[in-house]
């Protein structure tokens, strides 16, 4: 039995325990709780475009457990840091050039889904593909990363509904409506407006997204075509990599207009990393670098050194001496999950890093997959519950993709023949 002494020792000890402020460890502790019930799941990563453009052929053999950070030109993912960052599942992208032919887009995006099925196939201790929310639970429990597959760009179905079916056959779980480029029937964020949101034949697409249980993915689509898209998508939409335009007016970003649309739709923000849609001043800053770029070389009429490179390169090099680039920071990319759940809610917000199709441009602190620990701990520190964490790091796309699976699985229509 306590002595009185010993009784308010122990009282006493316990009081200033709880007015301490919480330690790194108590972090650490608990993002690795969260992360082993709930699967991390990243919306946007682009390590199979990169390492299909920058390997060639040897993307087939090459290791990818570890080192590709000591690579020229350092990738933001191998196999080793994905463990660090605790990934449960992982949207692949399957990108390529929107300024190819279509036939070619086809032919290529075969390619890059069959170079996500290899890597699976090479690491079947490490990974697995998943198509259903339920898969992702599974593998993530049997401690493996789900591999999900992404298409990022509407132009990648040439028109055909019929090749959109076979890319989910193949696994695909998400349609991007557009890229950089307005395509024929939806309107990019990045090019000029030609239909004012979605044609006729693009609300075709995305209700064949939903008959099939593919999320509609409304990154990179004008507001227009995000607030079409919304309305006649009878599931959750995604935006897998996108941020909040209120912190940062670039038109890739998400207004308060469009958050406030998700609430009733069900779908989620998935922040992207890449500090041009994150920080205000680094955009303005981009901006301006381009244009001194323009400026000083632009062949083959215009700039004040055009057709010499090397002084072009001299110019810039000064002015940008003279204009450093505005910091960016894994705060900032916490700022946007916080703004997001606030204006939309909790419910409607997760993580898109980017990862590997940002030219190594990233936040300080978030360079890498073996980062994400360190964003949910800065949200942690601010006050966040493990239950929101959970949420943001998993819980809300799962709710998305499961929502979505019980739309496809409502009787409806026979298949469009619509190309």
């Amino acid at each position: 039995m306590r002595t009185g002494r010993t009784a308010a020792a122990a009282i006493g000890a316990a009081m200033l325990a709880l007015a301490a402020p919480a330690s790194a460890q108590d972090y650490t502790a608990r993002v690795t709780r969260v992360l082993k019930a709930t699967p991390l799941i990243d919306g946007h990563n682009d390590w199979a475009e990169a390492l299909r453009e920058r390997e060639g052929d040897a993307r087939w053999t090459l290791d990818l457990t570890h080192g590709l950070d000591a690579k020229p030109v350092p990738y933001n993912t191998d196999i080793a840091r994905l463990r660090k960052g605790m990934v449960g599942g992982q949207f692949w992208s399957v990108w390529v050039d929107a300024d190819l032919p279509g036939p070619e887009q086809v032919k290529q995006t075969l390619e890059q889904i069959d170079l996500v099925h290899q890597i699976v196939a090479r690491y079947p201790t490490t990974f697995a593909l998943a198509r259903t929310a339920a898969d992702v639970r599974r593998i993530h429990k049997a401690g493996r990363i789900a591999s999900l597959i992404g298409v990022e760009g509407g132009g990648q179905i040439d028109g055909s509904l019929a090749v959109l079916r076979t890319y989910h056959d193949l696994g695909a779980g998400y349609l991007t409506l557009t890229h950089v480029k307005t395509i024929a029937w939806a309107d990019s964020a990045t090019d000029n407006p030609r239909h004012d949101g979605l044609t006729p034949f693009g609300e075709s697409v995305v209700r064949e997204l939903n008959r099939l249980g593919m999320l509609v993915d409304l990154s990179h689509v004008s507001e227009a075509t995000m607030v079409d898209a919304i309305r006649v998508s009878k599931a959750p939409v995604i935006f897998s990599h996108s941020s909040a335009r209120a912190l940062d007016d670039h038109p890739r970003d998400v207004s308060d207009a469009v958050l406030k649309l998700l609430p009733a739709n069900g779908g989620v923000v998935m922040v992207n990393f890449a500090p041009i849609y994150i920080s205000d001043a680094y955009r303005r800053w981009s901006a301006e670098q381009d244009a001194e770029r323009t400026r000083l070389n632009a062949p083959p009429y215009g700039g004040l050194y055009v057709g010499q490179p090397d002084k072009a390169a001299a110019a810039l090099a000064q002015w940008q001496k003279a204009h450093p680039k505005p910091r960016v920071t894994l705060s900032d990319v916490a700022d946007h999950i916080e703004h997001i759940a606030m204006t939309a809610g909790i419910d409607h917000v997760g993580i898109g890093s980017d990862f590997d199709g940002v030219d190594n441009s990233l936040p300080e602190g978030l360079g890498n997959v073996g980062a994400y620990p360190s964003l949910l701990a800065e949200l942690m520190r601010r006050g966040w519950s493990d239950a929101d964490i959970a949420k943001l790091a998993g819980g809300n796309i799962l709710r998305v993709m499961a929502a979505a699976e019980q739309v496809a699985a409502t009787p409806a229509q026979a298949p469009t023949k619509t190309r």
